[in-house]
């Protein structure tokens, strides 16, 4: 279960990658504007706020966030991007922070450049952290015991596959798009007691969230919480830095 109000406890390192997706995204008067993995639509309002005449629809696997984002006045529909194709009008595409939790993305990014009309903008941005600190910690006690078969059932202890950049930049550019694609670490500045376990709470943490029951789960946390403050100590000021690497393709067909 996806928490938006958890979520959006750290909106703004959150947000940052998908404005420097945006970026790179260089359509006009673009007809639908698609925002694959809304979220609670906050980022999706910028879409609609950028290109005023276009149409923008939004899809999300969560009800808790299309809930939200509904609560925003954005168009959201309740969906698993696996099953999303593109119409014949759209002419851009954002999925940011999403293909990471579908199991064959490359296939359907693949299909998804090849149905897209001439000029239309594919645009993605995935996390690229799980071998990180903080991954290899929810992993290591995950492989414990008394947790293993429940979140091994989960897909705990495999880390998520990401492509590199030059890889995405392969698939797409085969697909018929001209891609341009990077990776980019940011040093996200934290603050608060245990706000790496926080930060992932918000997010790495859902699957184990949802295999676990309430006493189970805190247990969990508290289990992991001083590996976390081991790997990311806070320094002299109170803050913690937390490195945290991206990935990132956009392409427009030819």
């Amino acid at each position: 279960m996806w928490d938006p109000r958890q979520y959006l406890a750290f909106d703004d390192h959150r947000s940052r990658p998908f404005f420097d997706l945006l970026s790179r995204v260089t359509a006009h008067e673009p007809r639908v504007v698609v925002d694959l993995g809304c979220g609670p639509g906050h980022l999706t309002a910028v879409l609609a706020q950028r290109w005023l005449g276009a149409i923008v629809r939004a899809l999300d696997s969560s009800p808790e966030m299309v809930a939200a984002a509904r609560e925003r006045g954005i168009d959201a529909t309740l969906g698993a991007v696996q099953d999303w194709q593109p119409s014949p009008d759209t002419d851009v595409v954002i999925s940011n922070a999403v293909l990471h939790w579908v199991p064959g993305h490359p296939d359907l990014l693949d299909r998804w450049m090849r149905r897209l009309p001439s000029g239309a903008f594919l645009a993605v941005q995935v996390p690229a952290n799980f071998d990180a600190a903080a991954h290899r910690a929810i992993r290591r006690v995950a492989a414990r015991d008394e947790w293993r078969d429940s979140l091994d059932r989960a897909g705990i202890l495999e880390p998520r596959a990401v492509l590199d950049p030059g890889e995405y930049a392969d698939l797409l550019s085969a697909a018929g798009g001209a891609v341009d694609a990077w990776e980019t670490t940011y040093l996200q500045r934290l603050t608060g007691d245990d706000p790496v376990l926080e930060w992932v709470i918000g997010t790495a943490l859902r699957p184990v969230r949802g295999a676990l029951d309430d006493g189970q789960w805190q247990e969990f946390i508290a289990q992991l919480a001083p590996l976390l403050r081991s790997a990311y100590p806070r320094r002299a000021d109170g803050t913690t830095w937390l490195p945290f690497r991206r990935v990132f393709a956009v392409a427009q067909k030819r």
